[in-house]
């Protein structure tokens, strides 16, 4: 099968969140099991290419003012995976992918607009696929222009549209006169279409006119069809729920285990841990804190510093949280009240909190190597990826049960060994800081402690089972298309 990933951002060459992870990895299981996969990005400020050549000179785009002419570069195979990157400095050539600290670009509907048709265009050379999927509402203009604008051209007739959700908090809203500027029709500003209480919704368009509707987790497929999760949308996701389907985002397990990791001061398994006490004392070293207590616990946090992320929780009981035997180490940036309250508690317990704000990659995997619990008590999470990359380096996991942490850490019984983290339900800090004691309970025995760390290394969330349940909805995509 020939399938074509259009996608806003993709390891290595750009990323903001787990959408980058998911593109650099689920195209190369999927040429794993036999399938020819082009991946298609923008070409950013921040993406690096080697040598890269010019498939495409000019590709015309039109806009209600002016057309535009971008270019198409070949950025080779990767694990199998053929790359084009879309070319257009005046909207990619920018400091950050989406926006800066003030805000998001006001031109953002222009600049994705353009790498969306200029996809469809660049396909009609470079080779038609038999399905497309798209990621979030930054190509959520796809299934849109082919079921509109495309609608009669050959070159796609027949070809189906997989849609995947990754967090529908972040929908594309726009003014009306949006349309006529990316030269839609104004007959698509209706309620079952893509007007969104008097704005234009992207993300609608995407869920409205693709053929199936994928997201991240089982779980979050089923949340987001409710009030509480919907965003909004909840109601277009019910209509269509006969093509609404979670499948689990699996990890790259060759960057991801401690078995191989390249940024550890050690290497380790689940049959020699003693690597992990070594690595546990480089991330203190690393957090200034070369002189506590190794016998203490470490929790760990990697993370964007937000709300949704349960950062509001740990706000409530921080302070007791400190008064804790164990020591904090997080990683992140974000909401400005959240990283002051971490420099505040470095401040007054520079023993007990160690903060990085930012994003650094090589510490991240320090982290998760060298900690022993990872601490993520999200509002949502529609998948979750540090949750599994803790699990495979024996660091604990500790969440609220919501998406996919709630379906890939199961509970820690003691009685009959089993489970693999420790999970709370209530969204308040008193039930946050019940999961964090129990923890530290269970830490305390060793005997136990050692079978909660080998339950969670033994688990195998790779990418190709969730790759085949991918297939088999780019197979009911094209049944369906087909008629």
């Amino acid at each position: 099968m020939n399938i074509l990933f259009a996608a806003s951002e993709c390891v290595p060459f750009s990323k903001t969140g787990g959408l980058a992870d998911v593109v650099g990895a689920l195209p190369k299981a999927l040429a794993e099991l036999g399938h020819n996969v082009t991946v298609y990005v923008p070409r950013y400020k921040q993406t690096k290419l080697d040598s890269p050549k010019t498939v495409l000179r000019s590709v015309t785009i039109p806009f209600d003012d002016q057309y535009r002419f971008c270019s198409v570069l070949d950025g080779g195979k990767r694990g199998g995976v053929q790359f084009y990157f879309i070319e257009y400095p005046p909207f990619f050539d920018r400091d950050a992918l989406y926006g800066l600290p003030s805000g998001d670009y006001p031109d953002n509907a222009e600049r994705f607009a353009l790498f969306c048709r200029a996809v469809l265009e660049a396909a009609k050379v470079l080779g038609v696929p038999d399905v497309i999927h798209c990621h979030d509402w930054q190509t959520a203009l796809i299934p849109v222009l082919l079921r509109t604008n495309y609608m009669g051209c050959p070159s796609y007739q027949g070809v189906p549209v997989v849609f995947t959700i990754h967090n529908i908090g972040y929908q594309g809203l726009f003014s009306p006169d949006v349309l006529p500027l990316l030269g839609l029709p104004w007959e698509l500003f209706t309620l079952n279409r893509l007007e969104f209480f008097g704005k234009t919704n992207l993300l609608k368009g995407g869920l409205v006119f693709s053929d199936y509707i994928t997201t991240v987790s089982k779980k979050y497929s089923q949340e987001i069809q409710t009030a509480e999760y919907g965003f909004g949308l909840e109601g277009v996701l019910r209509a269509r729920a006969g093509t609404v389907t979670g499948i689990l985002n699996g990890v790259d397990y060759e960057e991801w285990s401690p078995e191989t990791d390249i940024y550890t001061a050690a290497k380790f398994s689940p049959d020699t841990l003693a690597g992990k006490q070594l690595c546990k004392k480089d991330l203190l070293g690393q957090f200034g804190m070369a002189d506590a207590d190794i016998n203490l616990p470490v929790l760990g946090i990697v993370s964007r510093f937000a709300a949704q992320k349960g950062f509001d929780l740990i706000a409530q009981v921080a302070d007791r949280m400190a008064r804790e035997q164990m020591i904090v180490v997080a990683l992140g940036s974000g909401d400005k009240e959240y990283e002051d309250m971490f420099r505040r508690l470095h401040t007054a317990f520079p023993g007990k909190f160690g903060v990085k704000i930012g994003y650094d990659n090589t510490l991240a995997h320090k982290i998760e190597a060298g900690s022993d619990m990872f601490l993520m008590p999200s509002r949502y999470e529609p998948c979750g990826l540090n949750q599994i990359y803790s699990l495979k380096y024996g660091t604990v996991p500790i969440v609220r049960a919501t998406g996919g942490l709630d379906d890939t850490i199961d509970p820690w019984d003691g009685e009959m060994r089993r489970g693999t983290g420790f999970k709370f339900t209530g969204y308040d800090g008193e039930a946050l800081l019940a999961s964090i004691r129990e923890a530290l309970s269970v830490f305390a025995d060793k005997t136990e402690w050692n079978a909660l760390m080998h339950n969670g290394m033994k688990k195998d969330y790779s990418w190709t089972s969730s790759a085949r349940d991918y297939v088999r909805v780019y197979e009911k995509a094209k049944h369906l298309r087909a008629g």
